[in-house]
């Protein structure tokens, strides 16, 4: 059986009743957690015009939470790359990578975000083309290797430094993955945002990988939602809240979410239950013996080594415990 590793994505999520900074700061003492724990990596997202998720700016975070640990790695999950210039990205990357050589991932995507109206106010020229998104990694490249001019002369991404960061392109889909596939990057696939995508999507991306100095062969991780406790009661509660949250997301609610307590009582209509079913792809709950048979397997089925885990709660205490629990399942090496 192969070793799989362990990584975290981690949403800054403002639960009922707390701030925004106190968000950041579990966060932040998340990734203490992660590197002692053992966990490989630790990953943000980029959200906006939302209350419930403080991770607007992955760009920043990234420096306090690098900054805090001393050798796990910290990257985006991801930076939405239509949302910003190329140039732009590269020097904040470039930036990272002086700080910390060596310990920066630079995971992409092209979803908003959140609305396409905050999505243009981000970037007024962004127009959610494949053909922009594309000239934009073209771009970001040229930046990275400081191949980039005009008609006036070179264009450089400064600071320049030695290392550039490890690109990963996020897919819940075919399209991004023969994306990552013809830029020779590193393919992270999102079965916590499409619960129904198949390893076909793994595949397609390793029949068409072009290697690259970062990636000479084609490396794959998946990210999925994980709820992970002692007892099967506690983790049936935490399914239960998160149900309710993503059907709260797809009507497009996005804030004053109760926690747990409030929602307990809750009777899920016929309807609700199908957008359940429908979403249960994207989650795995259970305790550590049944959530490690059931990441093993998809392992198996995706053909990866290592997963990115991510888990919403009620409370801090319950997440904490879900992944040291997915420690100990994995066994993971303790840091110190």
């Amino acid at each position: 059986m192969k070793q799989i590793k362990l990584g975290i994505l981690d949403q800054s999520i403002v639960r009922h009743g707390t701030t925004a900074r106190e968000a950041v700061e579990e966060t932040i003492s998340t990734v203490k957690l992660a590197e002692h724990l053992g966990y490989s990596r630790f990953w943000i997202s980029e959200h906006h015009n939302s209350t419930f998720i403080a991770g607007s700016a992955p760009e920043v975070l990234m420096v306090k939470l690098a900054d805090v640990t001393s050798h796990i790695r910290i990257g985006s999950g991801g930076i939405m790359l239509p949302n910003h210039s190329a140039i732009k990205v590269a020097e904040n990357f470039r930036m990272l990578e002086t700080l910390f050589p060596g310990r920066i991932d630079l995971g992409m995507g092209r979803a908003p975000g959140g609305d396409r109206i905050t999505a243009s106010l981000l970037n007024p020229s962004n127009d959610f083309s494949e053909e922009s998104y594309l000239r934009q990694l073209d771009h970001l490249q040229r930046f990275f290797t400081d191949t980039a001019a005009t008609q006036h002369g070179r264009i450089l991404a400064v600071p320049q430094a030695d290392t550039i960061p490890m690109q990963w392109i996020l897919s819940s889909s075919g399209g991004s993955s023969a994306i990552a596939a013809q830029y020779g990057m590193g393919l992270a696939i999102a079965k916590f945002i499409n619960g129904h995508v198949t390893p076909d999507v793994a595949e397609l991306y390793r029949r068409q990988f072009k290697p690259s100095a970062q990636f000479p062969e084609p490396q794959v991780m998946l990210s999925i939602s994980v709820l992970c406790a002692d007892t099967e009661e506690k983790a049936d509660e935490m399914r239960k809240f998160i149900d309710y949250i993503l059907l709260q997301f797809e009507m497009g609610n996005y804030d004053n979410f109760g926690d747990f307590e409030a929602i307990k009582d809750y009777r899920f209509s016929p309807m609700e239950l199908q957008r359940i079913r429908g979403n249960s792809g994207r989650i795995i709950s259970g305790t550590k013996e049944q959530v490690k048979a059931q990441l093993t397997q998809l392992a198996e089925d995706f053909d990866v080594d290592e997963i990115i885990l991510s888990c919403m709660s009620s409370n801090a205490a319950d997440r904490k415990r879900s992944f040291e629990l997915l420690a100990e399942a994995f066994e993971l090496q303790s840091q110190m």
